[in-house]
């Protein structure tokens, strides 16, 4: 008996060194310990809390526009917005139960992203009618416009690249900090050659650029809204570059959106 005893305490013991040797050699989250810069408030917008958001984008060709796109099965929708107020001017449910994500403006279209439906929707801007829906390979989340592609997430580490004429992928780069792979890309917005990223499940946004996939920039939003604000909404989510620095930042559920400074 003495023997059995003293086997089991080895044991755990054995199991319990395994298992501190092997919380001790784990890596940190490098996107949780990279530094991070905050945004600068320069002020606060009203946002329907009832709005799933999932893309946010301003008009190019009216700053007083606002596109979002929402989501949730039955109630997702594509929408213009009053940029200053936060007033819905327009939406129009997406067909099917379809499951809202991310939209971008190309031209006269509104591409906007499904995400396990296996379909990308091109919207014609002007008249908030469906053009065609197209196939996509994954899951579609965030989606924004650079100069001749689009740039989708998918919820990996993977930007994937799609041609915005027939929304065919063309390529991808998987997106890394100091080396490790930065996984859940969520809500994108293309700026000057350079990609933002909302992190879900985090209040962290990263800037990457998208030729070699690298974090060039991580910002630390929490806070935006107060404790009191921030219960019963959901996730940070939702970016539209307005001029310069300053962005629109808004979540799933909020009731309000911040007009920001983020580094250039």
């Amino acid at each position: 008996m003495r023997r059995v005893l003293l086997g089991l305490v080895a044991a755990v013991v054995a199991v319990t060194t395994g298992a501190a040797a092997c919380a001790a050699a784990a890596p940190s989250d490098p996107l949780t310990s990279a530094p991070a810069v905050r945004p600068v408030v320069l002020g606060e917008e009203p946002h329907d809390p009832t709005a799933f958001t999932q893309g946010l984008e301003l008009s190019p060709d009216d700053p007083g526009t606002l596109y979002e796109g929402t989501g949730l099965v039955g109630r997702s929708e594509l929408r213009e917005l009053d940029a200053a107020t936060g007033a819905v001017r327009r939406a129009v449910p997406l067909p099917d139960g379809l499951f809202g994500e991310g939209i971008t403006v190309v031209g006269s279209s509104i591409w906007q992203l499904t995400w396990q439906n296996g379909v990308a929707l091109e919207w014609d801007r002007a008249t908030f009618t469906l053009r065609r829906e197209v196939p996509i390979a994954g899951e579609g989340w965030g989606l924004c416009a650079e100069p001749g592609r689009l740039v989708r997430s998918d919820g990996t580490e993977r930007l994937r690249f799609q041609d915005p004429g027939t929304f065919a992928e063309t390529g991808s780069v998987a997106v890394t900090l100091d080396g490790a792979p930065v996984p859940d890309l969520n809500e994108l917005e293309c700026v000057d050659g350079a990609v933002w990223a909302n992190v879900w499940r985090t209040d962290r946004i990263v800037r990457i650029d998208p030729t070699t996939g690298a974090v060039t920039a991580v910002v630390d939003a929490s806070g935006l809204l107060d404790p009191a604000r921030r219960a019963n909404t959901d996730v940070l989510n939702g970016i539209a570059h307005l001029s310069g620095d300053e962005y629109l930042l808004t979540g799933k559920l909020w009731p309000a959106a911040f007009r920001v400074r983020l580094p250039g």
